[in-house]
């Protein structure tokens, strides 16, 4: 299943730093989505774009996770090139990560 199913997100720049949060829209769901949702499988997903390290932030009264992915905007918005120079395409790319089901 893709995370989407289970979460939205809401994204956040700063130079070229992008904050991306993953909030579950089932309480529920918090535990299954900290087991599936690392730092590491997020900079894998997004390996093509991101280029430093990125940080989980885990906030289980908010049933939510904010991620910090560093170096991820191409210099940042005066600097990049790109179309989406604020990342907000980045959590939909991010909400495409495949997830195992969870058991209940």
């Amino acid at each position: 299943m893709k995370l989407r199913d289970l979460a939205h997100s809401r994204t956040g720049d700063k130079g070229n730093t992008l904050n991306v949060s993953v909030i579950c829209y089932d309480a529920r769901h918090y535990e299954h989505l900290r087991q599936q949702v690392s730092a590491e499988r997020v900079k894998a997903h997004l390996a093509d774009v991101v280029q430093g390290p990125v940080t989980r932030f885990e906030l289980p009264n908010l049933g939510a996770f904010n991620f910090v992915l560093t170096q991820a905007l191409g210099g940042g918005v005066t600097r990049s090139l790109a179309l989406d120079a604020h990342g907000k395409s980045l959590s939909s790319a991010l909400l495409d990560l495949e997830i195992d089901a969870p058991s209940s």
